[in-house]
């Protein structure tokens, strides 16, 4: 599984539809879409500023991450931007792996 930080900011339709069925409902969603997936939501935020809701969770694999973005920005509520999360065993794996790449101008 690979892990994703999902930041969303929502329209005035889906500002609208929180209010009315509140934040509780939104992160039951959320959550039932991730599980429905085979994926696991760890947490779920909302927060103010530039963005409006923080997830962390788990997905299958970044088509599926990508298939979540597809369709909650269909669906008209809600603007996401996607990140793929690495932990720090996967950066130090990273770090150890050879790459054949030649900086432009050298």
């Amino acid at each position: 599984m690979a892990k994703f930080l999902i930041k969303a900011t929502y329209t005035l339709e889906g500002l609208r539809g929180v209010a009315k069925d509140g934040g509780s409902s939104r992160a039951d969603v959320v959550r039932k879409m991730v599980e429905g997936l085979g994926g696991h939501m760890e947490t779920f935020y909302f927060a103010f500023g530039e963005d409006d809701v923080f997830v962390i969770c788990d997905l299958p694999d970044t088509k599926t991450a990508a298939a979540v973005a597809f369709t909650v920005g269909a669906a008209g509520g809600a603007n996401t931007k996607t990140v793929t999360l690495l932990t720090p065993e996967e950066v130090d794996a990273a770090t150890r792996q050879v790459v054949d790449y030649t900086a432009p101008g050298q």
